[in-house]
């Protein structure tokens, strides 16, 4: 029996080491072939985003969605903010720059388009983050991506990422 308690209280404390870890899933498993239709190849539309885990004081989520496998180092394929707090981000998400549903207001990506714009690598198989972060915050200002990341920077509550790999048609 105290072999039992110490196992739970020992789990436990294991557990509340990381509080801020937010499962996210898509139509691709972690770690698999993004498909066509989410790439330039396809119908270049976002995934949907299914998140699990929020906590109730989170009051905005910001997406990033990167590939650091691209030639020139870093390549932003979508970023988004104030993202009203939910457990799905919906599949095609307008490339407009405020969202009504859900709430959000999307940046530029390095193609130089607002909203997201998927996979494309020149050549080889690159991989694709998509990242979530849960904020205590609602942000005020246009961001780039290192802006948007310096300014989450003490305000994050959880985080969680799903990524998967793509490469052109032959390759």
């Amino acid at each position: 029996m105290t072999l039992f308690l110490a196992a739970l209280l020992i789990h436990g404390c294991v557990q509340e080491e990381h509080p801020q870890t937010l499962s996210i899933r898509s139509v691709f498993e972690d770690g698999d072939r993004i498909p066509a239709k989410y790439t330039c190849d396809g119908a270049d539309v976002s995934p949907p985003l299914y998140i699990e885990g929020l906590r109730e004081e989170v009051k905005s989520l910001v997406i990033i969605c990167e590939d650091p496998d691209a030639p020139t180092g870093v390549f932003t394929h979508w970023i988004a903010w104030n993202v009203e707090p939910t457990s799905k981000i919906p599949e095609n998400v307008p490339k407009t720059k405020y969202v009504e549903s859900p709430k959000m207001i999307q940046g530029r990506n390095d193609f130089g388009k607002i909203g997201y714009n998927g996979p494309c690598p020149p050549s080889g198989e690159h991989r694709y983050y998509f990242r979530v972060y849960a904020i205590d915050t609602l942000l005020q200002g246009d961001y780039s991506r290192e802006e948007l990341l310096s300014a989450i920077e003490g305000h994050i509550l959880q985080y969680g990422e799903i990524y998967g790999f793509y490469s052109r048609k032959g390759e």
